[in-house]
């Protein structure tokens, strides 16, 4: 049995998430005073998953990679029980720094589109920080 190498790390991969829009990734969910539209928060997420899927089977044992930058525009705002999709790219790799470009689109029409800066770090002192704990030696 030949074990199979996992992927590098390397320009061009791509990654994707697709949702249909519920009440939960709507405005008026926050408030309902506010339109049942799909939110910004909602579309960050899902170019944000859509960046980590892109190089999840690349990322060293033991590593993960999170979110530390993003520069999205929101340009169209969408109802509930359509369908939006997010795809992003790698488009810039400098040490654990990743740059990704992203877009959503719903029906073929573009939503929102911008770049997600991701930084891969140990995922177990990562946890342990976040936390509040000893960092593990």
């Amino acid at each position: 049995m030949t074990r199979q190498t996992p992927p590098k790390i390397e320009l061009g991969l791509q990654g994707s998430c697709e949702r249909i829009v519920t009440p939960e990734l709507t405005l008026a969910h926050f408030n309902p005073n506010w339109p049942a539209v799909f939110s910004t928060p909602a579309m960050i997420g899902m170019m944000e998953y859509a960046s980590s899927d892109a190089t999840r089977l690349a990322l060293p044992e033991g590593a993960v990679q999170v979110g530390v930058r993003i520069e999205v525009d929101h340009l169209k705002a969408i109802p509930i029980g359509v369908t939006v999709l997010a795809v992003s790219r790698l488009v810039e790799i400098n040490g654990r720094r990743l740059i990704f470009e992203a877009q959503a689109s719903s029906g073929g029409v573009v939503i929102g589109s911008g770049r997600i800066f991701h930084a891969i770090v140990d995922h177990a002192r990562f946890v342990a920080t976040a936390s509040g704990k000893p960092e593990p030696r």
